[in-house]
């Protein structure tokens, strides 16, 4: 991370020490039992999930969970994006979307250099490196789904589910899965809203390949909200896709992104055995390795 400028806010300070503490606080034990999970879950997408009408440039649709520790993300990461805002903007009425960021619509017109959008996003993308979450993902390749059949799944159902079975694995392994959790998720039309909740619910009830019953109710969230934890799983969704789409193309972001991934192994293999675990793609390819 760059040095601090003291004329800024410092987007981490005691950000070690907070980490620490919820760490320290949960291995002896002291945080009160509840009935809900430690665990807060923010989800959004890149790309639209149509197959009528498909983007040669981006043919993919993205699904993106970022889960975070409910103490750390109050206590870490919502201060550090709000001083990141301060930092920009002099206030925090900002809702940061990856797509107004990089064609730079209305608030993030305003850069008066290249340099100065180059300092932006390196800080924006030094808070995310910084920020412990873990990342499940479900990228739809659509051309590859259009071409099995004439009656094909909706791709954001395909990506819901395969993210929410994986999203059980994960708090399975941290004992959660007995508690409710809570799958936030951007508001996006009545009817869309509408289909997305009977087909969450549908998985929920035991409509997915665990055949189990998942601990998950879903939360729609009003834009006008600016969301700490939607606007980071803004963030990081197209980066997903664009590793898929152009492995070979300098990608900053997914190299960062891959520390995050839930993935096989725990802690000691972070990095690694993510891919058809933290990060899944349907149709799967033929080779593990990105197309």
């Amino acid at each position: 991370m760059e040095p601090k400028d003291e004329k800024q806010l410092p987007l981490f300070e005691m950000g070690g020490e907070n980490i620490q503490l919820v760490q320290h606080s949960e291995a002896r034990g002291e945080e009160q039992e509840s009935n809900y999970s430690k665990y807060i879950i923010y989800v959004d997408e890149s790309g639209d999930h149509s197959l009528q009408s498909i983007d040669e440039n981006y043919p993919l649709f993205v699904l993106a969970f970022c889960v975070f520790h409910k103490r750390y993300y109050s206590e870490v990461i919502v201060p550090s994006l709000e001083k990141f805002k301060f930092n920009h903007f002099g206030h925090d009425q900002i809702v940061l979307h990856e797509n107004e960021i990089r064609k730079e619509k209305g608030a993030f017109n305003t850069f008066r250099s290249r340099e100065e959008k180059e300092h932006f996003i390196h800080q924006l993308t030094d808070i995310i490196e910084y920020s412990n979450f873990i990342l499940i993902s479900c990228t739809i390749d659509k051309l590859a789904l259009k071409k099995q059949g004439d009656i094909t799944p909706n791709p954001y159902h395909i990506a819901l589910g395969s993210c929410l079975e994986t999203l059980y694995e994960f708090l399975q392994e941290k004992n959660q899965h007995t508690k409710e959790n809570h799958v936030v998720v951007e508001c996006r039309g009545k009817k869309e809203d509408n289909e997305l909740e009977l087909e969450f619910r549908r998985i929920c009830d035991g409509n997915n390949r665990l055949g189990i019953t998942l601990p998950f109710d879903i939360i729609f969230s009003d834009k006008k909200v600016m969301s700490s934890g939607l606007q980071l799983a803004d963030l990081v969704a197209r980066p997903i896709g664009l590793n898929l789409l152009k492995p070979n193309q300098e990608n900053r972001a997914f190299e960062i992104l891959k520390g995050k991934f839930y993935c096989d192994g725990g802690r000691e293999r972070v990095g690694r055995g993510y891919e058809g675990r933290g990060m899944k793609i349907y149709p799967s390819p033929e080779s593990e390795k990105p197309r």
